[in-house]
């Protein structure tokens, strides 16, 4: 069964037949509410939540614009799409409209076959937003797997993913690349997994042979990632194989350098090694911004790319909301 043979949708116009033709055109592929008003609309939208309303513009007492500014005002209503359907044809008349909050403008005399293609398009824009969104919590909790079986928290994943997806965005990142980057982060670490737990849990500092196994945790993740041709996995294998890389070539696995490591990877280093040193550890304190930042200006050309970091240290601000919103409580 499809979405939209399942989709309620909320038609809202004071004049009864165009209410009527609404549901001559769609009664057999949704759900169908109806209201003749601003404040009925409301209602039905807080009570029934539609997936989409198709809302008059011109109608007494509260008009569509009113409504619609209404529904995105309040964070039970605001993601539902609105398609204003009104005889305004005046390019002015929709700019208020899109202001307002709306998705579409459809123009009377309706057109069946338009009402029912937009309808069809803006329904698959929501499920792809819904797919995007359990795509995003379904990466974000492979990464909480690796950090319960690690001495880290949840909260790290989030914070280095958004201190990577503003470092993206600073290094030239479009904002696609950068929601990408941000969904792929958490699973830098998802190779802990295969680590063995007296090692990973470890207070103390590790033994030259508990190091090398270490060592092992980024082409496990690698592994269990695979291997893609292109898109959000094939970033996030990058990001798990090569985020302990350095710059001058040092790091692990594989003593890349340079632009050798792949710019996602070299990304997640500098947001990675910033919220480790900044949080607590068992085998820690949490260090202030201060420090953190000139110890790791101390680390520029050898363990992280001088541009990148430069960049990262221009965005303190931002960097300090973020630790603000996601403080470990």
């Amino acid at each position: 069964m499809t979405r939209q043979a399942t989709a309620t949708v909320l038609a809202v116009d004071d004049e009864a037949a165009n209410l009527q033709l609404l549901r001559q055109v769609l009664q057999e592929q949704y759900r169908l509410l109806f209201a003749k008003d601003g404040a009925r609309a409301l209602e039905l939208a807080v009570n029934e939540k539609p997936d989409l309303i198709l809302l008059d513009v011109m109608m007494p007492g509260m008009t569509g614009y009113d409504a619609c500014r209404a529904l995105k005002a309040n964070p039970a209503t605001a993601a539902i799409p609105v398609i204003f359907v009104s005889a305004l044809t005046d390019a002015a008349d929709e700019i208020v409209g899109f202001q307002a909050g709306a998705v579409d403008f459809i123009s009377k005399p309706l057109s069946p076959a338009v009402v029912k293609a937009r309808i069809k398009l803006h329904l698959s824009l929501v499920r792809m937003e819904e797919l995007r969104a359990s795509r995003l919590a379904i990466v974000q909790r492979l990464g909480l797997a690796a950090e319960y079986k690690d001495n880290e928290t949840g909260l790290h994943v989030i914070r280095m993913s958004h201190y990577a997806r503003l470092l993206a965005i600073a290094a030239g990142f479009d904002e696609q690349e950068a929601d990408d980057l941000f969904i792929a982060a958490p699973m830098h670490d998802i190779g802990k997994i295969g680590i063995p737990d007296h090692i990973l849990q470890k207070t103390g500092r590790l033994t030259p042979e508990e190091y090398l196994v270490m060592q092992n945790h980024p082409a496990i993740g690698a592994h269990i990632i695979g291997h893609h041709e292109g898109g959000l996995l094939a970033m996030a294998h990058d990001v798990a194989l090569s985020h302990h890389e350095k710059w001058d070539g040092s790091g692990y696995p594989n003593r890349l350098a340079g632009a050798a490591i792949p710019l996602a990877a070299r990304i997640v280093a500098v947001a990675d090694v910033f919220d480790a040193l900044t949080s607590v550890r068992p085998y820690k304190p949490a260090w202030n911004i201060e420090d953190a930042c000139a110890w790791m200006t101390t680390q520029r050309g050898s363990h992280f790319e001088p541009r990148l970091l430069d960049l990262f240290l221009e965005q303190l601000p931002a960097i300090r909301q973020i630790m603000e919103r996601w403080a470990e409580r």
